[in-house]
């Protein structure tokens, strides 16, 4: 089997392993639709003492929240990718057997992430985000180039997302325990990618900086270009750039750990 198809085939496993879980896929819709109500209600309050927070009118700040929902499990911002597994095989020394496979350990877990993150995009992440679009006013673009643009950012994001768990579920090789990074990552991830709010209502040099960072490529830039707040080149040219550094630093510090693994295990 060439490479392509093999990675092709571990994206197709990941999507087919999290479709059997009907039951989880079903309760994260009713609670990400609910979750979506409860901030719409916030946003609608917000928008209506402060009208173009933002740069946004009510519609466009109702879709950035429709749109968090439907992103929160697809780029496991809150957690529930594949660097949870990743991490507790690397704990009980189960890594040592990827290590075996004749496949790359980063670009494997990749394509088991984007097949992950395919399916919650299309079961838990799209019925919020049509349910939102018919009970509210909401911002949809009519032209077709803009959406080809946002897909292709979310694409982007969701790279960027799994090149940040990457490097937190490698941090394992060297500590014995890993919760903390990972909480750690979890309250960045939820800051500074737009999901409590956006990041264009950041004041100052705090707006500035939480911009600059990879997170927000997660929602911020994606959503920005749905809702023509951004310019579509540019702003995926800055994802790739984080795509590009993040997972080169994860190849980098996936040749470290491989060294510590050769020879403890020597």
């Amino acid at each position: 089997m060439g490479a392509g198809r093999l990675y092709a085939a571990v994206a197709a496993g990941g999507f087919r392993r999290y479709a059997t879980y009907r039951a989880a896929t079903a309760a994260g819709v009713f609670t990400n639709t609910v979750f979506g109500l409860i901030l719409v209600s916030t946003y609608r309050a917000l928008w209506d003492e402060r009208p173009h927070l933002g740069g946004y009118d009510e519609a466009q700040a109702v879709t950035y929240v429709w749109l968090g929902q439907a992103f929160l499990s697809t780029l496991a911002i809150g957690g529930g990718g594949v660097e949870d597994e990743l991490m507790e095989r690397i704990r009980t020394g189960d890594v040592a057997i990827d290590l075996y496979r004749p496949a790359d350990l980063q670009l494997w877990w990749l394509a088991a992430d984007l097949g992950r993150a395919c399916f919650q995009l299309l079961g838990r992440g799209l019925v919020p985000f049509v349910f939102g679009a018919l009970c509210f006013p909401v911002y949809l673009p009519a032209d077709a180039g803009r959406w080809a643009a946002f897909l292709g950012a979310v694409v982007l994001a969701m790279l960027v997302g799994f090149g940040i768990r990457y490097l937190v579920a490698l941090s394992a090789f060297w500590l014995l325990d890993g919760t903390g990074v990972v909480q750690m990552a979890w309250l960045l991830g939820f800051f500074c990618s737009g999901m409590l709010l956006p990041l264009n209502v950041f004041p100052g040099a705090l707006g500035e900086v939480v911009r600059v960072l990879p997170w927000s490529s997660l929602l911020q830039a994606p959503t920005d270009i749905l809702l023509g707040q951004a310019d579509p080149l540019p702003t995926c040219l800055f994802q790739a750039a984080w795509a590009v550094a993040l997972l080169g630093a994860g190849r980098l510090l996936q040749s470290a750990a491989t060294r510590r693994v050769v020879v403890q295990g020597g």
